[in-house]
């Protein structure tokens, strides 16, 4: 037979084909890159969940900021204007006090809210997750040409587009919001501090809650488009697989050699055994079964050996060797390979069979 050789550039691609990322990550892969730090996660989900939380908790503690504000420089008017008033280092640190215990009064609230908010999408997104590795150094992001692909690489250009759309709907937001509200800043002249603050108040609020919203609809696309990338990353090649699946499963050639060397002990064993039987009930070439019955520890005989062809030819030599009897029985033979395993009780429907073989055994030998 004549082989023709492998053309040397279809070898080449095929090498190329193989190791090409085409297979999904397995599942230890990604266990892998979690470890690492490496999830599926929207920075644009984050920021405008916690924005628009933000802006929510604003809407709803407006009135108390207001109140507290309002309080607080009511007071620092009164005593500004009072004759008694002088300020020295006792009223400096009064003044300091207060201005830090509103400020924290107005802002707690705010930023609690925004910080739960922020812990609650990153858990949603990636669950929790605690890892170091993130934070070594990295010597290839040294590397200028590595940062000149980034600048200039498909993501960069992503996070580019996705920077102007943001733009572009806080802009067009922000222009319709002041457009729909255009004829009531001149009556902001005949309004008190007050009104007038909370015209403005509520106008950017409610401009500010619609790009939050906008922005949280847009973080959807981008979450796609996170899980597109993130799926890429983590593909593997066909040969990643199979090593892979070679260290969580065994070398198949290794686990081949421990199956042969079990069946081996196996076999021993059961070889062992033969010399202890009462009787071998041959077909007479194709299958042995040795079988052993003692009235005091067993309720039914019980199958201590079997094999088929050449392991059926071992049986017998071996009872041949020991003085076991061999009974010739094609159809008893038979059903009892099928029908029982080694260590076995033999079946009810086969005990009458069983019975008259191990009788004519028991008379061979005398017992009875």
């Amino acid at each position: 037979m004549i082989h023709k050789r492998q053309p040397r550039h279809l070898s080449l691609n095929l090498q190329l084909f193989a190791q090409e990322k085409t297979e999904k990550a397995t599942a230890k892969k990604r266990q892998k890159a979690r470890q690492e730090g490496q999830v599926l996660k929207s920075m644009e989900f984050n920021s405008a969940v916690v924005l628009l939380a933000t802006f929510i908790s604003i809407k709803l503690f407006f009135p108390y900021m207001l109140e507290q504000l309002s309080g607080f420089f009511r007071e620092i008017y009164r005593m500004w204007g009072s004759q008694d008033f002088v300020l020295n280092a006792r009223t400096s640190h009064q003044l300091y006090f207060s201005t830090i215990k509103v400020s924290f009064m107005t802002v707690l609230p705010i930023a609690g809210i925004a910080v739960v908010s922020g812990v609650a999408a990153n858990l949603l997104q990636s669950g929790f997750i605690f890892t170091t590795k993130p934070l070594k150094p990295n010597i290839s992001a040294l590397n200028p040409i590595n940062g000149i692909k980034r600048m200039f690489g498909v993501r960069s250009l992503v996070e580019l587009v996705k920077s102007l759309v943001k733009v572009a709907i806080v802009g067009y937001i922000a222009y319709t919001g002041y457009k729909s509200e255009f004829n009531k800043f001149p009556q902001l002249l005949d309004m008190n501090i007050r009104a007038s603050s909370l015209f403005i108040g509520r106008l950017i609020l409610n401009m500010a809650f619609k790009i939050a919203v906008c922005l949280l609809i847009f973080s959807g696309f981008d979450y796609w488009y996170q899980w597109w990338e993130y799926e890429r990353s983590l593909k593997m090649t066909k040969q990643e697989v199979k090593e892979e699946l070679k260290q969580t499963e065994g070398d198949p050639k290794v686990k081949a050699a421990i199956r042969r060397k079990q069946q081996q002990m196996s076999v021993a064993r059961m070889m062992q055994a033969v010399p202890k039987a009462d009787v071998v009930i041959t077909n007479p070439t194709h299958y042995a079964v040795a079988l052993k019955y003692d009235a005091d520890t067993m309720s039914a005989p019980e199958v201590v050996a079997k094999g088929q062809d050449y392991l059926a030819q071992r049986i017998k030599q071996v009872a041949k060797e020991h003085g076991v009897v061999l009974v010739e029985n094609k159809p008893l033979a038979q059903a009892l390979y099928n029908a029982v395993e080694i260590g076995e009780s033999i079946p009810a429907e086969l005990y009458q069979a069983v019975a008259e073989v191990l009788a004519f055994v028991y008379k061979l030998k005398g017992r009875i």
